[in-house]
C-alpha cells in the first residue's frame, strides 16, 4: 500500500483527523513529519510514536525530497509550507482527499456520516467488527477508551485490506471524497451554515453522496429522522433502517427502552425477530440511536448478536464524548464534545435522567461565530434542563471566523435571561474565568458538565488535576 510514497509531511498535524492519518502511515513504516500552530497532547503523542513534529509553520519544515503533503482543511492557502509544496510540485492532498485515497485500498469501505453521533457510532462499529474477528482499520474523530492494544488512540490499524471504517464529515461536502461501499447515516440537521445555504442544501449534498453507493453496498439510515428518510429515497443500493419502538416498521428497532441510574437497556428487534436485551452505560436517547446505527451496520456485515450485545455492554465511550474526567469537591466532572443545539439539549436531558435528583452545572463554549449566529434561537432553548449554566466566549476557528455580524456569548446569555427570567446563567469572557467560576460553584452541584468542541475540555482536565 502506497509503495511509491516514502516521505510524507502533514500540515495541521495536531488535528484529531490528521493525527490518525499520521499514525496510519507510521504503521506502514513511512518517514513522517508534520507541523502545527501550537503544542498539544496530540503532537506530543505523535512524537512519541516516531513522527517528527514541528511547532509553528515554516517552509523549512518541508524537505525537498518529500513525496506527499497532507493538509488539514483548516490550513489557509497562504500557509508557507503549503506554498512551498506548490513551488516544488509535491503532490498535495487535503485530509478528506487522503481518506478517500486510503479507502480505495480496501475492498469494503464503510463511512459513518451525519450531523451528530459520528464518533460514538464509528467507535462502536469498529469495536463490534474487531470483536467479531474482522480485523478492521478504523479512523475515529476521537480517542477510544479501549483496553485492546490494537487501538492507538484514534486509529485501529488492521492487518488486512478488507474493512476500512471512518467518519465522513459533510463540511464543504468533504464526504464526497470517499466512495464507500456502505454508508451509515445518523441524522441530518442544519449545521456548517458558513458553507451550506440551508437544510435543503445540506440534504442535496447527502443525496449526491448516497447516490454513489454501489449496488453491492448498503445505506443504513435513521428512519426516525425526516431528512434522512428523504435522502434515502435517492439511494439505489440496498437500504436498511433503524428506529425506536417500532413506529416505522424498520429493519432494526429498539423496544421497551428503560432508563435507569447509570444505565439504559432495550430489546433489539431485527426484522421482527427479538434478538435479546442490550445494556449501554451512556446517557440519552441519542446514544440508543448511535447503538442502533452501529448494530444494524454490523448485522448487515454478518456480526452476531452476541458480539453486538457484548460490545455495547463493555463500551467505555471515547475522549470528550460523555467522558468522566474526575471529581471536583464531591461533583462528578464530565467532558463532552457537544456543540450543536440538538446535541447540547439531548446530552443535558440524558444526564438528568442518567443521574436522577442530581444538581447539574453546565459550562459551555460555543464553537465558531457563524454557527452561534445562525443557530442562535436553537441555542437559547438548549439549556432548559440544566440547574445552572456558564457560557464562555465563542471559540474562534481558524479560517472560519467570519459571520454576518459581530456576535458574542454575552448576546446568548442575555437572550436566555430575557426569555427565562429565573434561569441561573452567567457569562465568562474566557476559559480562565470559566475555570474560576466552576471552582467557586462546584460545592453546590453533583454533576459538572463541560461542553464544547473548542478548548474547554482543558478546563475539565485542570479542575480535576490532583
Amino acid at each position: 500500500m502506497f509503495e511509491n510514497i516514502h516521505k510524507i509531511h502533514f500540515i495541521g498535524a495536531g488535528g484529531i483527523g490528521v493525527s490518525a492519518l499520521i499514525r496510519f502511515f507510521l504503521k506502514l513504516g513511512k518517514d513522517v513529519s508534520g507541523s502545527d500552530a501550537v503544542e498539544s497532547e496530540n503532537s506530543a503523542a505523535l512524537r512519541n510514536s516516531g513522527a517528527k513534529i514541528f511547532i509553528g509553520h515554516n517552509e523549512k519544515n518541508l524537505n525537498n525530497d518529500t513525496d506527499l503533503v497532507v493538509y488539514s482543511s483548516a490550513v489557509p492557502n497562504d500557509n508557507s509550507e503549503f506554498k512551498k509544496a506548490e513551488q516544488l510540485k509535491i503532490v498535495s492532498k487535503s485530509y478528506p482527499e487522503m481518506l478517500g485515497e486510503i479507502m480505495k485500498n480496501y475492498s469494503c469501505g464503510i463511512a459513518v456520516s451525519g450531523t451528530n453521533g459520528k464518533t460514538t457510532t464509528t467507535s462502536l462499529l469498529g469495536l463490534m467488527l474487531e470483536q467479531a474477528g474482522f480485523d478492521p482499520t478504523v479512523v475515529v474523530g476521537g480517542k477510544i477508551f479501549s483496553p485492546n492494544k490494537e487501538w492507538d488512540g484514534n486509529l485501529r490499524f488492521g492487518k488486512n485490506q478488507k474493512y476500512f471504517i471512518t467518519e465522513a464529515c459533510e463540511y464543504k461536502k468533504n464526504m464526497l471524497n470517499l466512495n464507500p461501499k456502505f454508508i451509515t447515516l445518523t441524522n441530518i440537521e442544519e449545521d456548517h451554515l458558513d458553507y451550506f445555504k440551508d437544510l435543503d442544501d445540506i440534504k442535496s449534498a447527502f443525496t449526491e453522496y448516497v447516490s454513489h453507493i454501489p449496488e453491492s453496498g448498503s445505506l443504513i439510515y435513521n428512519q426516525d429522522d425526516a431528512a434522512s428518510r428523504e435522502v434515502a429515497e435517492f439511494c439505489k443500493a440496498k437500504k436498511l433502517s433503524y428506529s425506536l419502538d417500532g413506529a416505522r416498521n424498520s429493519d432494526l428497532e429498539a423496544k421497551n427502552i428503560l432508563e435507569e441510574s447509570g444505565m439504559q437497556s432495550f430489546d433489539l428487534v431485527w426484522q421482527g425477530q427479538d434478538l435479546g436485551r442490550c445494556d449501554i452505560f451512556l446517557p440519552g436517547i441519542f446514544n440508543i440511536y448511535n447503538s442502533l446505527a452501529a448494530a444494524l451496520t454490523a448485522l448487515r456485515l454478518g456480526v452476531s448478536f452476541e458480539v453486538i450485545k457484548k460490545t455495547l455492554m463493555e463500551f467505555k465511550g471515547t475522549w470528550r464524548r460523555f467522558e468522566q474526567v474526575g471529581i471536583l469537591d464531591h461533583a462528578l466532572v464530565i467532558s463532552d464534545y457537544a456543540h450543536h443545539p440538538t446535541a447540547l439539549r439531548e446530552t443535558i436531558s440524558g444526564v438528568k435522567k442518567f443521574y436522577p435528583g442530581k444538581k447539574i452545572l453546565v459550562a459551555f463554549e460555543p464553537h465558531q461565530k457563524d454557527r452561534t449566529l445562525k443557530l442562535f434561537n436553537d441555542f437559547v432553548e438548549s439549556f432548559n434542563e440544566a440547574d445552572e449554566v456558564i457560557i464562555s466566549e465563542i471559540y474562534s476557528v481558524q479560517g472560519r471566523n467570519d459571520a454576518e455580524r459581530e456576535i458574542s456569548s454575552l448576546d446568548l446569555v442575555n437572550a436566555i435571561k430575557n426569555k427565562y427570567l429565573s434561569r441561573a446563567i452567567s457569562y465568562s469572557p474566557n476559559l480562565v474565568e470559566t475555570k474560576k467560576i466552576i471552582l467557586e460553584k462546584a460545592k453546590n452541584f453533583d454533576i459538572i458538565l463541560i461542553m464544547g468542541a473548542g478548548d474547554i475540555y482543558k478546563v475539565a482536565n485542570e479542575v480535576t488535576a490532583k
